[in-house]
């Protein structure tokens, strides 16, 4: 199990999930299907299989783990209500809203009902209902949850907590997709300092803070600030997580887009190229990083053909940190 969490970590998917499924298998065999370790193990290998894209195995085991610790834990214990935000996580990956939004809002209001009111699964559950708004595109509730979390955190939380800044980012992306960076921007580069200051240059939120003020900048037209950063944050997500870490994968991804954007297409298009190889062999050809920079390969491609450069897509971005 230890090895197949540092491969997760790594995101090296390809050799975490066979000892997740061979953990698994062994211990349904030796503690029975309704043991807490089983039961977590389902979760883990289900997140597995999200995170490698694989929907269709994840959402059923979730589903399955959530009516197993219905059944053995009840209904309001907290492994319960957190396998319900995992099933309600992975339908919001799989673009189901429909399925998300309510199950957020249920858990939610459960939550509400068992836990004290400033409890940090609520403010969890609270970001989460705002981003799976936000991806629906109802900014209108996103925001006003997002802010509110955010107030709530920062009068719960010490200063620096890590959700505090987690909340900052997030109320960020939505005023971005909202169209306005007069606002998104000066809050990405001050989380980002908070979090190098916080966190580190190199841990993952850090990357990950990088690589959205490069968006936001990009998104602006300021290429001359986007692509440094989305070099450096390239740079720092190999050098850190390693060369096949779906992150860093991002990473390549969102330089070309910005190479594209500009117009150069020498650049872009084998950076796209040579980032669908790796996503392919890594993520597997259906995953949607793969989908996505497949999608923008085609799209260069024949802008080269059609004698035009500097198309501006919107690209992957790991903006927001729903954890549960």
């Amino acid at each position: 199990m230890n090895l197949a969490t540092a491969y997760c970590a790594a995101g090296d998917l390809r050799r975490a999930i066979p000892p997740l499924e061979a953990t698994l298998a062994d211990q349904e065999r030796v503690l029975g299907g309704d043991h807490p370790h089983t039961l977590q193990s389902r979760i883990n290998l289900a997140h597995a299989y999200e995170t490698a894209g694989d929907l269709g195995r994840a959402i059923p085991l979730y589903k399955a783990t959530l009516a197993d610790r219905e059944r053995v834990l009840g209904g309001d214990h907290p492994d319960t209500l957190t396998s319900r935000i995992n099933l309600a996580h992975a339908y919001e990956t799989a673009g189901n809203l429909g399925r998300a939004i309510p199950l957020y809002k249920a858990t939610l209001a459960d939550r509400e009902r068992v836990l004290d009111a400033d409890h940090p699964d609520i403010l969890t559950s609270r970001n989460n209902l705002a981003t799976a708004y936000q991806a629906a595109g109802d900014l209108g509730r996103a925001i006003p949850l997002y802010k509110a979390t955010l107030a709530d955190r920062e009068r719960v939380l010490d200063a620096d907590h890590p959700d505090i800044l987690t909340s900052r980012n997030n109320l960020a992306t939505a005023y971005q997709a909202a169209g306005d960076l007069g606002r998104a921007i000066p809050l990405y580069e001050s989380t980002l300092a908070d979090q190098e200051r916080v966190l580190g240059g190199d841990h993952p939120h850090t990357l990950t803070s990088r690589n959205n003020l490069a968006h936001a900048y990009h998104a602006a037209g300021d290429l001359r600030r986007a692509i440094p950063l989305y070099k450096s944050t390239l740079a720092d997500c190999e050098r850190v997580l390693g060369g096949d870490h779906p992150h860093t994968l991002t990473s390549r991804n969102n330089l070309a887009g910005a190479y594209e954007t500009a117009g150069d297409l020498g650049r872009a298009i084998p950076l796209y190229e040579a980032t669908l190889a790796d996503c392919e062999e890594v993520l597997g050809a259906d995953h949607p990083t793969t989908r996505t920079v497949r999608r923008n390969l085609e799209a260069a491609a024949a802008a080269t053909h059609r004698g035009v450069g500097g198309r501006r897509r919107v690209l992957p971005r790991r903006g927001k940190y729903p954890s549960s």
